[in-house]
């Protein structure tokens, strides 16, 4: 075991993106590009990333058939250096934790940030969050308290709640950048895939509670903005 619990082969950079199955995905990504400071940084027949940094927290959505289910995912929290301007370019009356489409929930944080709109934390619901924050330590993530785990400055919050879903979730996965990503595969715990694909290489396992994970590495072909 590595310091952080895990098995020692990899260690997290950052959280990179979380992926979404939704069934509108233009409206959300009108609302990111309109009132979350981000932009369309890629968009094909399966899906569209924004971002307000191709290197940094991302959404990508995933077209899917409606109406999807909230299972596993709680909320996405975007850290701002300002949050009363973020705030401010939200539409009027739009609450704390506001919802922009297909149940996909989103609230804002302020804090000390690189980059406007990155990806602060994921809350993820859980039947036992202290038992999900601990099995998360194996997978790379660093203890942050009993039901909160840490990744690149980034954390997964784990709050009490069932995760279950009927076959129609909003979450896909997390994706979460390293350096190499083959080393995941011997992790020791249930590999759901490995895709190689032109920008990227990656492997996705199963995390606690049936949450999908993916290690992504960069490759040197790199280049979205």
């Amino acid at each position: 075991m590595g310091p952080s619990g895990n098995l020692g082969r990899v260690e997290p950079t950052s959280l990179d993106h979380v992926a979404l199955w939704v069934a509108d995905r233009d409206r959300i990504a009108d609302f990111a590009t309109a009132h979350l400071g981000m932009h369309v940084i890629e968009r094909t027949d399966r899906f569209t990333l924004v971002g307000s940094d191709a290197r940094r927290g991302k959404l990508t959505l995933f077209a899917e058939d409606g109406p999807r289910e909230r299972g596993a995912l709680a909320h996405v929290a975007l850290r701002v250096s300002d949050l009363e301007a973020a705030r401010a370019a939200l539409p009027p009356g739009t609450p704390e934790v506001f919802d922009v489409g297909d149940g996909l929930h989103l609230t804002l944080i302020e804090g000390e940030t690189e980059v406007e709109y990155d990806l602060d934390h994921v809350a993820l619901l859980s039947p036992d969050p202290e038992a999900a924050a601990r099995g998360w330590l194996r997978y790379g993530f660093t203890p942050a308290g009993r039901t909160r785990v840490g990744v690149g400055g980034a954390f997964l919050e784990l709050h009490e709640g069932d995760p279950s879903d009927s076959g129609h979730p909003l979450l896909n996965h997390l994706g979460v950048l390293v350096d190499q990503a083959a080393p995941a595969q011997e992790l020791g715990v249930e590999v759901a895939d490995v895709v190689d694909a032109p920008n990227t290489f990656a492997v996705f396992v199963w995390g606690p509670d049936r949450v999908k994970l993916e290690y992504v590495e960069h490759k040197a072909s790199f280049s979205l903005r």
